[in-house]
């Protein structure tokens, strides 16, 4: 799914110009991210729940020279299913 899609789905549903669409779109990601900032998680029901997880420092490997590496901490985005989901699909 892509930004692009978004707006051509909100273009369709709301009947909206395609830039008012595109920014629809775009508004609509950065209320997201904005959410999962401040909160951790973000739920859309009936489709799944997207969680902020934090990552340990860990060694890795280069994959080209196969040297080790460090990985530092950091965060990442997950996301569960809901049943309706699992269901639909």
């Amino acid at each position: 799914m892509s930004k692009a899609f978004i707006a051509e789905v909100l273009q369709g549903s709301a009947e909206l110009t395609g830039a008012a669409a595109n920014r629809a779109a775009g508004d609509l990601m950065d209320a997201i991210v904005k959410h999962l900032k401040k909160e951790g998680k973000f739920t859309l029901p009936s489709f799944g729940t997207f969680t902020v997880r934090k990552t340990k420092a860990r060694k890795g490997l280069n994959p080209r020279t196969g040297e080790a590496i460090k990985v530092k901490a950091g965060k990442t985005v997950r996301f569960k299913a809901s049943p309706t989901l699992k269901k639909a699909v």
